[in-house]
Parts: C-alpha cells; sequence; structure tokens
C-alpha cells in the first residue's frame, strides 16, 4: 500500500477551520495510508491513541521549516515508504520539500485556505509563497476567487488545483432540531434570521444590526440571532442598545461546534453579509458557514467578498447581496421572511446542492485523485 506523509501545524485536539479541514480528509482515507508529522498541543496523546495511523509530535506548538523538521520529516518518509505527501498549510512548511523529495517522495501537494491572498499581495511572503511553490507538484485553492489571487503571483511554478472544505451533510441535515435553541433563548415561534461566525467587521453582523429597524417594520415579530463570540460583540451590543433592539436581537456568545446544527435550525433564513476589508487583505476566502446552513435546509444571504458568492447559487439556493448597504441587506432578507414556502424551497435546492458537490465524500474523492494521480 502507498503511504502518505502529512506535515502539518493545524491538526486535533486543537480547533479551528483547518484543523477540520484536515482531520476530516484524513479521515477518509485507507487505514494504514497515512503517517503523520504535527505539532504538539494539550490533549494530543489521547487524541492521537485514537487514530488509525501514526502521529509523531514535534515538541513545540508551532513547528517552522528548520532544518531539524526536515531531517524528522525526511526519516519519517523514508521509515514508512512514503511515496506522497500533503501538507496542511504549504506555507510555511512546504519549504521543506526538498528534503522530502531526497527522500525518496515523488508527489507532494500543498494546501492553502484563503489568507494566502493577503499574502500574495506583500513582498516578503509572496517570495516564499513562489519557493513554496515551486518545490511542489500541486498547490490547492478553496476557491476560484483564490485561485484568481494567486495564479499571477506563482506564475505556473505549479499545477494548482481546487481542495475545497467539505460539509458533513450526516451533522448538518434539515433533520437537525432547533426547537431546544428557540427555547432557551425565549424565541418562541418568531421568524427568526441566524447569522453564525466570529464577531468581527469583516463577517458584517454590524450590518445586520443597521438593517434591523427596516426588517422589523415589515416584519416586528422576528428576532436576529447572532451567534459566536469575538473582538466585535461589545460594540454590537452598544449598537443594539443604542437603536433600542434589545428584545429582538439576541447575541448568544461561543457555541460548542457540536452544537452548531440547532443554530442553524433554528432559523429561518441565514445571512452573513461579509465585506472584504484592508485594501483586500481581509477577505472571506469561501465561507463554510453558508454551505453549513444550506445543508440544514436554509436559503442563505451572503455579501460579495471573495469566494463568498461561490456558496450560494443566485436565486435559487439564496441572494448575494451588497454588504455596505444596509438596506439592500435588509430587504432582501425581510423578502425572504415574506415568502415562507420560496425561503423554503430556496433551502432544499441548497441542502441538494451542497449534498452533490459540498459534500466529504465528493471532496475526499477529490483528495483521493490530487495524491494518487
Amino acid at each position: 500500500m502507498s503511504r502518505t506523509l502529512v506535515v502539518t501545524n493545524d491538526f486535533p485536539p486543537r480547533q479551528g477551520g483547518i484543523q477540520t479541514f484536515v482531520a476530516a480528509l484524513l479521515a477518509r482515507r485507507p487505514p494504514g495510508s497515512l503517517v503523520v508529522l504535527a505539532s504538539d498541543a494539550p490533549g494530543a496523546a489521547a487524541y492521537d491513541a485514537g487514530l488509525p495511523y501514526p502521529v509523531v509530535r514535534r515538541p513545540t506548538a508551532m513547528m517552522l521549516p528548520t532544518p531539524g523538521t526536515a531531517r524528522q520529516a525526511a526519516e519519517l518518509a523514508r521509515r514508512h515508504g512514503c511515496d506522497s505527501a500533503f501538507f496542511g498549510a504549504a506555507a510555511p512548511l512546504g519549504l521543506v520539500a526538498p528534503a522530502l523529495r531526497a527522500a525518496g517522495v515523488r508527489h507532494l501537494v500543498g494546501a492553502t485556505h484563503g489568507h494566502e491572498t493577503g499574502w500574495v499581495a506583500l513582498p516578503g511572503s509572496r517570495q516564499m509563497l513562489q519557493r513554496i511553490a515551486g518545490g511542489l507538484d500541486v498547490l490547492t485553492y478553496i476557491s476560484e476567487y483564490t485561485r484568481g489571487r494567486l495564479a499571477p503571483a506563482l506564475a505556473g511554478r505549479t499545477r494548482l488545483a481546487q481542495l475545497s472544505p467539505g460539509v458533513d451533510v450526516d451533522l448538518f441535515t434539515p433533520a437537525a432540531d432547533g426547537a431546544d435553541v428557540r427555547r432557551r433563548l425565549g424565541l418562541g415561534e418568531a421568524p427568526v434570521v441566524a447569522c453564525v461566525s466570529r464577531l468581527v467587521p469583516r463577517k458584517g453582523q454590524d450590518v445586520l444590526v443597521a438593517g434591523w429597524p427596516q426588517v422589523l417594520a415589515r416584519h416586528p415579530d422576528a428576532r436576529l440571532l447572532l451567534v459566536g463570540g469575538g473582538p466585535a460583540e461589545s460594540a454590537l451590543r452598544r449598537a443594539v442598545a443604542a437603536r433600542g433592539l434589545e428584545h429582538s436581537v439576541v447575541l448568544t456568545g461561543p457555541v460548542p461546534p457540536a452544537d452548531l446544527p440547532g443554530y442553524y435550525a433554528a432559523g429561518d433564513v441565514f445571512a452573513m453579509p461579509c465585506r472584504t476589508r484592508r485594501a483586500g487583505l481581509d477577505v472571506e476566502g469561501l465561507g463554510m458557514v453558508f454551505l453549513e446552513a444550506a445543508a440544514c435546509g436554509r436559503p442563505v444571504v451572503a455579501g460579495t467578498s471573495g469566494g463568498a458568492p461561490e456558496t450560494v447559487q443566485e436565486g435559487v439556493t439564496g441572494h448575494v447581496v451588497e454588504p455596505r448597504s444596509a438596506e439592500a441587506v435588509a430587504m432582501t432578507i425581510a423578502d425572504l421572511l415574506a415568502d415562507p414556502a420560496r425561503a423554503r424551497a430556496m433551502g432544499a435546492a441548497g441542502r441538494a446542492w451542497v449534498e452533490q458537490r459540498w459534500s466529504w465524500t465528493t471532496i475526499a474523492a477529490t483528495f483521493d485523485a490530487l495524491l494518487d494521480p
């Protein structure tokens, strides 16, 4: 059996989007086909003991592409006969690729995740990405938007291939029950607009709050559910209070990932009007929350930032709106709340599309093809 060496800083039990992405890809590879070199983290030993492949931990919270890391990666590749390698995040660990080639690894794949689109705008990090790309056979991207930003900077140094995150369609499902969330938060039978995301300016919760009075003008009983924590929480609470919206806007604070389906299900519409900031350095690479909401059978309202429009089939699974216009966002949301049958049809179409295009089964097949060309 051919084996793949995975070199990654982003690996459970740490939590995060990239960690989830890497773990989900590896979970669908054949048992015994993997060897992982990862950084250390609290609880790592217990987590690793339950995996069907060996994990070697560097005694550091952050692996860097040092000579020691390169030597250990090469030694693992030789010992386990690895003929392919995967970098969970190509930068910066992809710099050890030459050492793996010297150890006999014939095919090297590295992943990007969205933040690299900002890096290519800066000379130093752009040069590092160019060097990394030159040592790989394939560099993956998560959306056509990120490809469009990466490709000119990398100038053909390697092959680019799409490898997006996937959705667990057995966890995020229309069968998810939002009744408990509605009961605990006092939402009752009110129409609910949900936004599940970290509370940061790019995600657009401030625009939802600014436009909420316009939604209430048409739907006086509606509730806005802002799910998540983050540095913008205090400012959002002040904005809610300043507009006298405390009775209709609920901020939940951080929520455990396993509980998220219930929060999506508690909403009738999902909305996150994400916007690009800082001259393109702060941008949405894709927007998995839109796909998770669609998998739960909810229509989605997305902003125009980065790859977010790629998660919506306009007019079919939801709408893409101008995220800097509170009026446009509010009108789109209010129209969906006014037509529950259309909203349900969009949710059903979104679920079907996620199953066909964005499920982990589909994404894992793509990953297999990239590792075993």
